[in-house]
């Protein structure tokens, strides 16, 4: 196992990779995200446009078995500046993690934590950002598909250093798995002060 770390143009050639993994990975609970290369290429079109883009990429051999994303937060779409705007909140000063992605087999060998270490690293050394930040969906606690043996990461995230924002919210459209269209799903904030 290694990891890798690609930047701005250099990740063009794990773009692929990202999209499968967001198809596999994100299937599951609390995502339950019906995934389509289509809606992948969409979504991931903002992270080729911005030259400050990072991948930090887990490798089995020469297969990636995980994906961590990031890019500053005035990079990002509308979607997620708004709530940031609204709140007094200068996006330039932010840097968004997007999505950790890691096939199930490889996780609790410290793989999350290396993808939270090498993202927060980036960010200090751009050297113009005050906070790190990542959004998480919001399902019931009683939603029909959720397992019975799931454990949210919100203890894993605050370990981490990550506070809760509820107040900082957005919404986001994907078609969940047995649904014909896209829905709008909440989702929140968690924030940490880059030191």
């Amino acid at each position: 196992m290694h990891i890798v770390v690609r930047q701005g143009p250099e990740i063009g050639p794990h773009i692929d990779d990202l999209a499968r993994l967001r198809i596999e990975v994100f299937r599951a609970f609390p995502y339950l995200y019906e995934g389509s290369l289509d809606y992948e290429q969409n979504y991931l079109a903002t992270y080729a446009k911005s030259s400050e883009s990072l991948f930090v990429l887990a490798f089995d051999e020469e297969r990636v078995v995980g994906v961590s994303t990031g890019m500053p937060m005035d990079h990002e779409t509308e979607a997620f500046r708004k709530p940031f705007v609204e709140g007094g909140w200068d996006p330039a000063r932010i840097f968004y993690f997007a999505e950790s992605v890691l096939l199930p087999s490889y996780r609790g060998q410290g793989i999350g934590v290396r993808f939270f270490e090498e993202r927060e690293a980036y960010a200090r050394r751009l050297g113009r950002f005050d906070h790190c930040c990542f959004c998480a969906v919001e399902r019931p606690a009683d939603h029909p598909l959720r397992p019975a043996d799931y454990v949210p990461l919100n203890a894993f995230w605050s370990k981490r250093g990550y506070v809760h924002q509820p107040q900082l919210r957005t919404e986001f459209s994907w078609r969940d798995i047995g649904e014909n269209e896209e829905s709008a799903k909440p989702m929140s904030f968690w924030m940490k002060e880059l030191r």
